[in-house]
């Protein structure tokens, strides 16, 4: 009798374990079920050129499920034949990729973006050309041939910093060479062209073909501007502000782990994009990592004084018909708090 209660017993104890059990487990499969009917939100950013190390933390923030934690479902595109200020301003994706310059000659052409995050502190854009040609000032760009995309800024930047050393910009010869190949277009038809050194710099060092760089923010604060930021558009950010906050929540944990961890960071921007140099985008990203956020509170964050600094330089170039409002160019708002 005594060994037929404990059986009673045993077999009672677990009916009832799998009864929890069960009960568990379908409250597993019934939250799964939930997350998976919670509809993510398609949002696109348009990217301002191929992919490269400038554009990481997106592909970290995608990939490592980022932009999914904040309930959106994010495609990154090429501009192709629209600019992605323009794809932004007319409202064909959400968030995109853009420089300063453009965003303050858009905006008073009547295109309404705005800018929500620096992706670099500094400019770390110059003038670059072969040791060879021996070009290491800005006097040196005398009797020089400058291949150039033929932007009136570039004109008014090469005869700013040739007017702080008493050099004639009119002894400069100005080629237009579009898209064409830096280490081609040195190698035959010009003397030193405009590079972001992250990119084309770190690219001459592997290929061991050293170039004397002049760096814009050598010769001139005020030519120290944002290149690249994120933007968006005026009625977006308006209208559904929490999307911005949500994406810019995502980018910027995207951006912090680049930071924080560059060869992993590389090898998701490798993943995503196979057909670019691994060994490139490697070396670039760990020279650029620190650059990001350099000494600022946060990643992304912009100040007044950069804006009204470059807006007023173009404006005193006559690159402006007017004068820029800074304070409706660009916004802090939607950053997080800290990251």
């Amino acid at each position: 009798m005594k060994q037929l209660k404990v059986g009673l017993a045993a077999v009672l104890v677990l009916t009832l374990l799998m009864l929890t059990a069960c009960g568990k487990s379908e409250q597993s499969a019934n939250e799964s079920k939930g997350s998976a009917d919670k509809k993510l939100i398609d949002v696109k950013i348009a990217l301002d050129w191929t992919p490269n190390t400038n554009h990481t933390g997106i592909y970290v923030a995608k990939e490592k499920g980022y932009f999914a934690e904040q309930g959106l479902n994010v495609e990154i595109v090429l501009p192709g034949s629209n600019s992605s200020m323009a794809m932004v301003g007319a409202g064909n994706a959400e968030f995109g990729i853009g420089v300063q310059e453009s965003i303050t000659q858009g905006r008073l052409q009547g295109v309404p973006v705005v800018s929500l995050a620096a992706i670099i502190q500094h400019n770390t854009s110059g003038f670059a050309s072969p040791v060879d040609k021996n070009i290491k000032t800005p006097k040196d760009f005398e009797g020089k041939k400058y291949g150039g995309y033929g932007s009136p800024a570039e004109a008014a930047v090469i005869e700013s910093i040739m007017q702080t050393q008493n050099a004639d910009f009119k002894k400069v010869t100005s080629i237009n060479i579009g898209e064409a190949d830096y280490f081609t277009a040195v190698k035959r038809d010009v003397d030193f062209s405009w590079i972001y050194y992250a990119w084309t710099g770190v690219e001459a060092e592997l290929r061991k073909e050293p170039v004397n760089m002049i760096y814009l923010t050598d010769y001139s604060d005020k030519l120290d501007y944002y290149t690249p930021v994120v933007i968006s558009s005026e009625k977006l950010i308006k209208e559904k502000p929490e999307i911005a906050k949500a994406f810019m929540a995502a980018v910027s944990k995207g951006y912090n782990y680049a930071i924080d961890k560059p060869e992993d960071a590389a090898n998701i921007l490798i993943k995503a994009v196979p057909e670019l140099n691994k060994d490139l985008v490697m070396a670039s990203q760990k020279w650029l990592s620190p650059r990001y956020k350099a000494e600022a509170p946060r990643w992304g964050e912009q100040k007044r004084s950069v804006w009204e600094n470059y807006s007023n330089w173009m404006f005193d170039h006559k690159l402006l018909e007017k004068k820029l409002d800074v304070d409706a160019a660009f916004t802090n708002d939607y950053l997080p708090k800290s990251n």
